[in-house]
């Protein structure tokens, strides 16, 4: 990727008033026509949220998007929008033991409740209060139980089942940190009390070892970076197997959503890393271990992404999609959303993009160059995605940002056109990491206190 930058990132540049006003108006249309009792919108089909029944994991996305309206632009209607939809409609979600999504669908709902309180910008009684904090406590707890041991170490294990590791959960380690911030244990047989910040720690040393390579000869396709969807291992022992994946071409390709994952995460967990309490984790690691295999997951990540992606920052839907070849020269150019041979996935993008700039902070003192890189990536991504033919401007439709591709391999994206592929459709998750990383960057232009969901957490 050699992106064109430019040297204006003043908040203007990014037309948020525009974004802000055409995020309100979706939101309020999905309110209005989408009926929740047959499941949470997932992606659009011509338009419309459409549901898909596999897990679901995207409900938070749609509620927490009200919240999000709210803290960007001080509209009540969107805060009580997002207050009675977590209120009635998200509590099976705090005690789900089937998944490994709570740090999407909690986080984004009860999480930023509370956070929008311990930051002053909702006023609530301490019951209230309270209630948001036993909820992020539940889910965080329940999230842990999903547990495999393997040696030196276990993971939080994915949907598929105890063998299989999900590159996506890096974000649901959030979940997990704030119920331990919040005071919180897991008790098992015999009154075993379990460390949930251990069990978080833990993940994501297991996430950043097997998902991530790092070009040191761990296999023929270990090229510095790229990341695996999917990691099996052997249940009977705890040992590695191989990789896979769901929802990229291969175990041996990268699936950028799943990269966008790695950045993200790793991001949010770097800028976190001093208010974590050392002593409640020293057993696992040490803080400087730990910051420094971050650090490398973080860089590696990022740079691979740089190195995969069209020049405006947009991703092919894989590193390895067998047409990407008929596109000629794809990467010294934009990405082409209307091509026949394979798709882009903007919400890859979204949720990279977000990425980028917590690295980039993270990173201004211990590595200045990158972190300028980073920054300036974060914001260029963040500037194509807030114009068309990203951002949606059209009034009947009921997506965000466009383009955004859901499972290529099990073919569940519309194709509106013979011989082109899936194009022009929206995705709650893109439309909801759009949402947060048009907030991160109003927070830091307008001097407000720096957008983390460790704010629900008071200091």
């Amino acid at each position: 990727m050699r992106l064109k930058t430019t040297e204006d990132q003043s908040i203007d540049s990014f037309n948020l008033d525009q974004f802000w006003k055409l995020s309100g108006q979706k939101i309020l249309l999905i309110e209005q026509t989408f009926e929740t009792s047959k499941g949470a919108p997932v992606f659009t089909e011509k338009g419309k949220y459409v549901t898909r029944g596999w897990t679901e994991w995207t409900q938070g996305f749609q509620f927490g998007s009200a919240i999000l309206q709210f803290d960007a632009t001080g509209e009540e209607k969107f805060l009580q929008l997002g207050r009675q939809n977590t209120l009635h409609k998200m509590a099976p979600h705090l005690t789900h033991t089937g998944v490994h999504d709570h740090g999407f669908n909690n986080v984004s709902t009860y999480g930023n409740l509370l956070r929008l309180i311990v930051e002053g910008k909702v006023e609530a009684s301490a019951w209230e209060k309270e209630y948001y904090k036993l909820a992020l406590k539940v889910s965080g707890a329940v999230q842990a139980l999903r547990w495999t041991m393997i040696p030196n170490g276990g993971f939080m294990y994915s949907f598929n089942g105890p063998h299989s590791l999900f590159i996506d959960t890096i974000r649901t380690c959030r979940a997990v940190i704030l119920a331990h911030m919040l005071g919180h244990v897991l008790q098992g047989e015999n009154d075993k009390k379990i460390s949930l910040l251990q069990r978080a720690i833990q993940h994501l040393l297991a996430t950043v070892r097997y998902s991530i390579y790092y070009g040191e000869g761990r296999d023929q396709y270990d090229v510095s970076g790229r990341t695996a969807h999917e990691i099996i291992f052997n249940t009977n022992d705890g040992n590695y197997r191989c990789p896979n994946s769901q929802q990229g071409y291969t175990g041996f390709s990268t699936w950028t959503r799943g990269l966008a994952w790695a950045i993200c995460g790793l991001g949010e967990v770097l800028e976190i890393l001093d208010l974590l309490p050392q002593k409640d984790y020293a057993e696992v690691i040490s803080k400087e271990e730990l910051t420094h295999t971050f650090e490398k997951a973080a860089i590696a990540t990022s740079e691979f992404y740089l190195a995969n992606t069209p020049s405006d920052g947009i991703p092919y839907w894989d590193t390895g999609a067998p047409q990407l070849y008929q596109l000629g020269d794809y990467m010294n150019k934009p990405a082409d959303p209307y091509n026949a041979f394979e798709p882009v996935d903007s919400s890859a993008a979204c949720i990279a993009a977000q990425g980028f700039l917590r690295i980039g902070n993270y990173l201004r003192t211990s590595h200045p160059e990158k972190s300028k890189k980073y920054l300036e990536t974060g914001y260029q991504i963040a500037k194509v995605l807030f114009q068309e033919p990203y951002l949606s401007t059209d009034a009947e439709h009921q997506g965000l940002i466009l383009h955004s591709i859901y499972h290529r391999p099990n073919g569940w994206d519309y194709t509106p056109e013979k011989g082109k592929v899936p194009y022009g459709e929206s995705s709650m998750w893109g439309d909801y990491h759009a949402r947060e990383l048009a907030l991160l960057i109003q927070r830091i232009h307008q001097n407000e206190k720096y957008y983390s969901f460790i704010n629900s957490i008071e200091q």
